[in-house]
């Protein structure tokens, strides 16, 4: 899927005020506004505000893949491997984490009419590269047979969104001072704790 600066420019104003307001939330009217351009625009370039929507998570995730096999195809080993992969999710989701609070909430909602099948099929697609991966490394004997696949990337997510999440209660319980910076906290704290805790589950013999 081709798309051109504009159409660029209005899915990252739509992902704001989705993230901000909720779909139902935030209407086409608004999105055209804050994007300075005229509503027929909206309906021109997407179709309607669900389109958008569609357009807007293939738009996040289709680089992903990409990313990934550049990774698995460079001459390192497996656990360098593991290091940079994670490194690449953190960010990821730390940089689009407001497609990730959007798609959450409309997935759950029974009322939504969104299409989610194509960004469901893509992010089966990437996580199916990751279980090679890691199947790959368990017949080199480098990790452990008894590894939960499908639970690794959830570990990933869970941990950097809990902390996430809950930033400012995470500072107040360990006494950190108020321009506690999140963003270098990531780089220097949550990604090397990630990876020291995949790898030991990776490679753990029980």
């Amino acid at each position: 899927m081709d798309l051109n600066q504009k159409q660029i420019a209005i899915l990252q104003i739509a992902e704001k005020l989705f993230a901000e307001n909720g779909f139902d939330g935030t209407s086409v009217r608004q999105i055209a506004k804050e994007a300075d351009i005229n509503i027929a625009m909206i309906s021109y370039y997407f179709g309607s505000k669900e389109k958008l929507l569609e357009t807007l998570l293939f738009y996040r995730g289709s680089d992903f893949k990409i990313q990934i096999e550049n990774i698995l195809s460079q001459d390192s080993d497996y656990l360098q491997k593991v290091d940079a992969i994670i490194a690449l999710i953190v960010k990821r989701i730390h940089n689009n984490r407001r497609i990730y609070k959007i798609v959450h909430f409309e997935f759950q909602n029974p009322g939504r009419t969104t299409d989610f099948q194509n960004y469901i099929d893509f992010k089966k697609s990437n996580y199916q590269l990751l279980e090679k991966f890691i199947v790959e490394g368990q017949n080199k004997g480098v990790f452990s047979k008894n590894v939960n696949k499908q639970l690794i990337t959830t570990t990933i997510l869970g941990t950097y969104f809990n902390l996430y999440y809950n930033k400012k209660f995470f500072q107040a319980m360990h006494s950190m001072e108020e321009e506690f910076n999140f963003e270098e906290y990531i780089d220097t704290h949550l990604i090397p704790h990630i990876q020291k805790t995949i790898k030991a589950l990776l490679t753990y013999e029980k």
